[in-house]
């Protein structure tokens, strides 16, 4: 309930919408049926007759964790490196039947789920400098009039530009034929000669600043550099902004060779030539573009493919030697300030004058394309129907050594040392679901067409999902997770080594290595976890490991040759995740309750409350927001003394058990939605999303932070409603667990 003292100061119509929120958050939390909670059906079957000698968690955890071999790591690489595997081709399909393969030759039964989503190709892309100061290798080109006689020259000179990488010695995987051009897929087709604007990062601050500055970028072609947000926004941003086109490029500013000693040239940052590919998909849902909500099958109706808010200008990623030379012969207006400056060795300019034209054209087909997820499940022996997924992509912009499968590497490890044990009739107590996802990279499409496809089956018996995209990049262990896994994951990094360095546990090293106050990460976007966070709203973890020299970040660089010279061959970081991913499974699948931590997401509520509370620009603002203050310092309250309660673990007779346990379902999904979003209804998790401007990053209270931005009075109000029933039905759940609690101590007294 709302305190009286809290409503002084804010519209009627506010309190009468948090009143009604907080009436219907009191109806939503009736005991779900049966059917609701999900029967055992398609994906979790019924456990084997035979009862397993029972492990605790910690003994479970520790036979696991001393399984794990380099030598398989370094095998299961070569195995799924052997060729490139983009979404949608052949050596897709094939990548699909090698991990079926691997599941099944480790004795489990694995299942091919196939999906058809619209999906990119490259078929031809053309860069060219049009300038009066081309080198002598540039070719004049003369056009022709209707009457077949040469006209007077229209262009001084044609530099063509590369839009590939170059094959290296070193490493011959870099000529396989399968391997394309670089390019972003959904970019608009389109042929195009302007005059070029440079943007630094493209972010929409960075447009807004050459608003500001009197630079047009209205029929431009504009450069920017890769970081700081997600390509596809550049690619809108720049579209809103009215350019006629966009180049792309990786700066050496960022991960070239001012960070160090590039590939293959004694170390293992970008050259010159590094092209980062990727998917220019900023459509408000994740998953396949013409099937939003829907299972993508074969029949399904579809979205029709001109209505899909995808680029229209042309896109191209290239290396810095193609963009350098075209910044290299920019005359124009100076950068505003340092920031802007890359690491090329002249100085950065945003306008590149008249004289100076880039010649762009593009040429891409969409079309319907088909993918699969492979997935091989170990069904647990004493909690069968509650459910630990673990995943990680499968496709790749070329062999994807280190994305993903310096990830999928270890989610085959993870399951082949659960299943070795099941040989010895150990068996975890809650089943475990290992899933290789498909078309990742073309925007989270096989991960979430799973989630559409299963959450009403699925989404009350999965207790937490682990993410493990490019997970094994170096020796620094972190995690990224939703509040309830903070304990669970500390207790499972710290039974753990630490890579490399046996004498030290991993959790050890990630403290004294941390410089902020917060250990972990929150969980943002651009992975397989967005759905099961953001839609199906489960507790979900991403286990990672970085450090390493260097980045051959979606180039054909991208091989085992390149990993092995720049995170290792020992495999020592791969093996860390293994071992951190089958801690963290033991510990999540042999314990009677699921070991969530309840007071973290009142605490975590009280941060980002502080960070809405900087966007606020009136008192007004402020004053709504602060609506949601008390309900999170009790939140947080109610919390600590269950986290406590569960500690002291006493006794529970039937009724107790019941209470706890309905209110521990209640509190995972108390900020799940099913209208979602007021902007993005496909976004069920009030508690956080994606960021619609960046979607890598998080967006804590979601339902609030975009309306804050905007300044958006009645959004803001809404929002604030629709997160605090959210935080009262969490709070109606801790009280219901407390209950069961305060029964139980009772009866250990």
């Amino acid at each position: 309930m709302i305190d009286g003292k809290i409503g002084m100061g804010i519209s009627t119509a506010l309190a009468i919408a948090i009143a009604a929120a907080l009436a219907v958050a009191a109806n939503q939390q009736q005991e779900p049926s049966a059917d609701a909670l999900g029967k055992p059906g398609s994906v979790v079957e019924k456990a084997q007759s035979k009862i397993p000698v029972p492990l605790s968690a910690k003994q479970y955890a520790e036979k696991l964790i001393a399984l794990p071999r380099a030598s398989e790591l370094s095998r299961w690489h070569d195995v799924l490196t052997q060729e490139p595997h983009v979404a949608g081709t052949p050596g897709d399909m094939r990548q699909v039947e090698r991990l079926k393969q691997a599941f099944e030759s480790m004795g489990l039964k694995a299942r091919v789920e196939g999906f058809r989503a619209y999906l990119a190709r490259p078929i031809s892309a053309t860069l060219e400098i049009i300038d009066g100061a081309a080198t002598q290798e540039s070719a004049p080109v003369q056009n022709t009039n209707q009457a077949g006689n040469a006209a007077p020259p229209t262009r001084k000179g044609v530099l063509s530009l590369s839009v590939n990488e170059k094959n290296l010695l070193e490493d011959p995987a870099t000529a396989h034929p399968d391997l394309t051009y670089g390019w972003n897929a959904y970019s608009g087709n389109g042929d195009v000669t302007a005059e070029v604007v440079y943007a630094n990062y493209g972010t929409q601050e960075d447009f807004d600043k050459l608003k500001a500055l009197g630079v047009d970028v209205k029929g431009k072609i504009v450069l920017a550099r890769y970081g700081q947000n997600f390509r596809g926004y550049k690619a809108r941003f720049a579209e809103n902004a009215g350019a006629a086109g966009l180049i792309i490029f990786t700066d050496p500013g960022d991960s070239g060779f001012t960070k160090g000693a590039t590939w293959p040239s004694g170390g293992g940052w970008a050259n010159d030539a590094c092209i980062q590919r990727g998917t220019l998909n900023t459509l408000p849902y994740p998953g396949d573009p013409g099937t939003p909500g829907v299972y993508a099958a074969d029949n399904v109706s579809r979205e029709m493919p001109q209505n899909l808010d995808l680029p229209r200008i042309p896109v191209q990623p290239v290396g810095y030697a193609a963009a350098g030379a075209i910044m290299a012969r920019m005359k124009g207006v100076d950068i505003p300030d340092p920031s802007w400056q890359g690491g090329l060795n002249f100085p950065y300019r945003l306008t590149g004058g008249n004289n100076l034209k880039v010649h762009l054209a593009i040429e891409q087909e969409r079309f319907l394309g088909g993918s699969a997820n492979v997935l091989a499940m170990v069904q647990g022996w004493r909690r069968p129907d509650e459910v630990i997924v673990v995943g990680c992509h499968h496709d790749a912009w070329g062999y994807g050594a280190a994305d993903p499968c310096a990830g999928t590497i270890c989610l085959l490890e993870a399951a082949n040392c659960v299943a070795q044990l099941t040989k010895q009739g150990i068996w975890p107590e809650r089943s475990i679901i290992f899933a290789a996802w498909g078309a990742e990279e073309f925007g989270i499409i096989g991960s979430t067409e799973w989630v559409e496809g299963h959450d009403n089956e699925m989404g009350g018996k999965i207790v937490s999902y682990v993410n493990l995209d490019m997970a094994a990049m170096g020796p620094n262990l972190s995690f990224a997770l939703t509040p309830e896994l903070t304990q669970v994951a500390k207790d499972c990094a710290a039974m753990i080594p630490a890579a490399g360095d046996p004498n030290n546990n991993a959790l050890s090293v990630m403290l004294s290595n941390n410089k902020s106050d917060t250990l972990f990460g929150t969980l943002g976007g651009g992975s397989d976890h967005v759905g099961f966070v953001c839609r199906m709203v489960v507790p979900a973890i991403a286990i990672s490991a970085g450090g390493s020299q260097g980045s051959s970040y979606h180039s054909n660089y991208d091989t085992t040759a390149w990993y092995r010279a720049t995170v290792g061959e020992n495999y020592e970081p791969a093996l860390m995740v293994t071992r951190a991913t089958l801690s963290f499974m033991a510990l999540m699948s042999n314990q009677k309750l699921p070991p969530y931590q309840y007071s973290e997401i009142g605490r975590l509520g009280l941060k980002a409350l502080d960070g809405l509370m900087q966007l606020a620009k009136t008192d007004q603002e402020k004053s709504t927001l602060e609506i949601l203050r008390p309900m999170l310092i009790t939140l947080q309250t109610q919390g600590e003394l269950v986290d406590v309660a569960i500690l002291e673990n006493h006794p529970r007779d039937m009724q107790s058990e019941q209470r706890l346990l309905m209110g521990i379902r209640k509190f995972t999904k108390a900020f799940k939605d099913d209208s979602g979003l007021a902007d993005r209804p496909w976004y069920r998790n009030l508690w956080v999303a994606t960021d619609p401007s960046n979607s890598y990053s998080p967006s804590v209270f979601p339902a609030i932070q975009q309306a804050l931005q905007a300044h958006d009075t009645a959004g803001i109000e809404a929002g604030v409603a629709q997160t605090a029933a959210a935080i009262q039905r969490a709070s109606t759940a801790a009280e219901l667990m407390l209950q069961g609690l305060r029964a139980s101590n009772v009866l250990g007294q």
